[in-house]
């Protein structure tokens, strides 16, 4: 169990996913470049290419992501985020607004 107070450290935004493309050397891990409301794109790694084949298909979508995490180096990149997503048996299934809302909006 953690404190409402831990929870409202989390910070949670509506991210617009720029670009999408997978890591080289790296079996399962998608680099995005993600849209949150800022002057600068976001980079966040996750490891879901394997579930992805045509990861044309994210270019354009909202989801949250949490983005106030530590950076975190993988395979020689830095991820500034996570992404958050439902695990459904084993395969990741991400979460998207009912709406179009603007990148940055805070998830309450």
């Amino acid at each position: 169990m953690i404190s409402f107070e831990d929870f409202k450290k989390i910070e949670i935004k509506i991210g617009k996913v720029i670009s999408a493309q997978k890591v080289e050397g790296a079996d399962k891990l998608v680099k995005f470049m993600f849209d949150i409301g800022e002057a600068q794109p976001v980079q966040i790694l996750a490891g879901i290419a394997e579930f992805f084949p045509d990861l044309s298909v994210l270019v354009g979508e909202e989801m949250p992501v949490v983005v106030n995490l530590e950076p975190k180096m993988l395979k020689g990149h830095e991820s500034h985020g996570m992404i958050l997503a439902v695990d459904a048996g084993g395969k990741p299934v991400l979460l998207h607004p009912k709406e179009e809302v603007p990148p940055g909006s805070v998830v309450r």
